[in-house]
């Protein structure tokens, strides 16, 4: 039976662009980084608090896509219409404050929601996540949506 997912991925534009954005921006440490052949490169990061996950950052192109599927994917990820993931954080506003001052941009700077305090941002492919502090969960509180747990 499935136990976990370990390994998730995210187009990027650029290997390098995306390593550099991930580990000096994010934080995150490289998990791996190798050629498999001419054209496949495998890189993976993931947060230190994290070790059982991998993010694969990969550029959209051969083998896995003939041309014209690169092109188009690679227009969806500068869009920012493909990305999108939630990273969790103790304290969102002083993580927001650390990630802007090493120039990650912010769409949405961090609000009160009903579920935590957000902020969202671009990694500097295009793709957007969602920097999340949780609220402890209280089933007896109206949170203003419905809970299906």
């Amino acid at each position: 039976m499935i136990k976990k997912l370990s390994h998730a991925g995210i187009y990027v534009l650029s290997y390098d662009s995306a390593r550099q954005f991930y580990t000096e921006k994010l934080g995150f440490e490289v998990r791996a980084d190798m050629k498999m052949d001419d054209r496949f490169r495998w890189l993976t990061v993931g947060p230190a608090d994290q070790p059982g996950l991998e993010i694969i950052l990969m550029e959209p192109g051969p083998p896995q896509h003939d041309a014209d599927t690169e092109r188009q994917l690679r227009e969806i990820v500068a869009k920012g219409a493909l990305g999108m993931g939630a990273w969790e954080t103790d304290d969102c506003r002083k993580t927001h404050e650390v990630l802007s001052s090493r120039g990650v941009t912010f769409l949405q700077e961090p609000a009160d929601r009903p579920y935590g305090v957000e902020a969202v941002f671009r990694d500097d492919s295009g793709n957007w996540f969602s920097l999340t502090q949780r609220h402890e969960f209280d089933e007896g509180k109206d949170w203003g949506f419905s809970s299906t747990r």
